[in-house]
């Protein structure tokens, strides 16, 4: 094949585009897995939509839905085109004649699971099924040079449903990621042969569809001044820097166990950022209530978050805030130490970039402050703090971190 023809064709949905590095290489299998309702199948009617527009053939297998239902979808989204063919089947043999018949450029299969091969023992979404419907659409796929994207279940754990080997046979892997109670939509690679697979994606659901999200870090903050309670840091999403804010609140308890609830950060770095913030900064938390969230949905997985959620519990404890809008970035150790976290540079690039002017960081991270940021270098949670309070904070008469703290301690 000549080297132009291996090349990936951009599908006109950027942000697909950048997940999958150069689009989408002719006959390439690409796997989307989500949950149920989280929007597979209208971000794929989307992409259909916009590579039929091209003049490019293309056919869309519907195998749980029925046609009206899907064209109902397509015209509420405006993805109809006159290169978009529609089918209704969930029969393989009469998928592959469909095929044979229109010759499209990209074959859109909705879902795997639900598809049948006559010739095969089991029931539709069995292991047999899935991996003899897999093989033989890998199989024309590769041989008429045909792009194909597959929706995939997955389990109660969020994993793919099926074989494990449903992902060996398959050239792109894409996980789509979302809050069913947030428009906030993200895709992100976990395999992909033809380009990075630390690439994320961004978009938001709406009632006209999917859209994309280019500069997404301004979803996941509030406007406004600085608050008590609030902190923000800057996580990577795959190579993606994204600006997000934590939100805290810390009251008192009528419990003997005091409630601990988290939304978009794991329950166990909460709880482990509230026993060193007692044990090594005094904050005491324990016989309150702590409920920690972010803004906009935003999942933060990422450890680079861990003294932003501890600097947001230490001001809703003693309700005070800075006067200035501030990020946070690095990982909280037992000891109460603060360690540097990858991408460091990166991350204070897309703060400046958004008007933050202060940044407070682990010691040794190696940034130096700029004409419009300064970078402070801290050593440990309670050194952040103190600093944080000393130089960022309306004192009200309150002049150092520890008359504060020997005003919040419980005798």
């Amino acid at each position: 094949m000549p080297a132009e023809e291996a090349r990936g064709i951009l599908t006109g949905i950027g942000e697909l585009d950048r997940v999958l590095g150069e689009g989408l290489v002719p006959g390439a299998v690409v796997l989307l897995a989500g949950e149920p309702g989280v929007g597979k199948s209208t971000l794929l009617l989307e992409v259909a939509s916009a590579w039929a527009r091209t003049g490019r053939r293309t056919l869309y297998v519907s195998a749980e839905e029925s046609a009206a239902q899907v064209r109902r979808r397509a015209d509420r989204t405006d993805a109809v085109a006159p290169e978009l063919y529609l089918t209704a089947e969930n029969d393989l043999a009469t998928v592959l004649g469909h095929i044979e018949e229109l010759s499209p450029t990209l074959l859109v299969l909705d879902s795997v699971q639900t598809v049948s091969a006559s010739g095969s023992d089991g029931v539709a979404g069995g292991v047999t099924q899935i991996r003899e419907v897999t093989n033989a659409l890998v199989r024309v796929a590769k041989r008429r040079a045909m792009a194909v994207l597959i929706i995939g279940h997955v389990t109660k754990d969020g994993a793919i449903a099926g074989p494990r080997t449903l992902e060996h046979l398959v050239d792109v892997v894409l996980s789509f990621e979302g809050d069913k109670q947030s428009g906030f939509r993200m895709v992100r690679a976990t395999k992909n042969r033809f380009g990075p697979a630390d690439e994320v994606g961004c978009f938001e659901m709406t009632e006209r569809g999917i859209i994309e999200v280019a500069d997404p870090s301004g979803m996941f903050t509030s406007a406004g001044a600085p608050a008590s309670g609030t902190c923000l840091t800057v996580t990577l999403e795959g190579r993606r820097p994204l600006l997000a804010e934590v939100q805290a609140l810390v009251a008192p308890s009528a419990l003997q166990s005091p409630r601990r609830a988290t939304h978009g950060v794991e329950g166990s770095r909460l709880a482990m950022t509230l026993a060193v913030l007692q044990r090594r900064a005094r904050v005491k938390t324990h016989a309150k209530d702590v409920y920690v969230s972010t803004v906009g949905g935003v999942r933060l997985t990422d450890p680079g978050a861990d003294l932003a959620v501890a600097l947001a519990v230490a001001s809703a404890a003693s309700d005070w805030s800075p006067t200035t809008r501030l990020v946070a970035l690095g990982e909280v150790g037992l000891s109460g130490d603060l360690r540097r976290v990858p991408g460091t540079a990166r991350r204070l690039a897309e703060a400046e970039r958004l008007g933050i002017k202060v940044a407070i960081v682990p010691h040794g991270s190696g940034v130096a402050s700029t004409a419009n940021l300064r970078v402070v270098e801290v050593s440990t949670v309670a050194q952040a703090l103190d600093t944080l309070w000393s130089d960022f904070t309306d004192h009200h008469g309150v002049t150092h971190l520890r008359a504060w703290q020997k005003k919040t301690t419980p005798a």
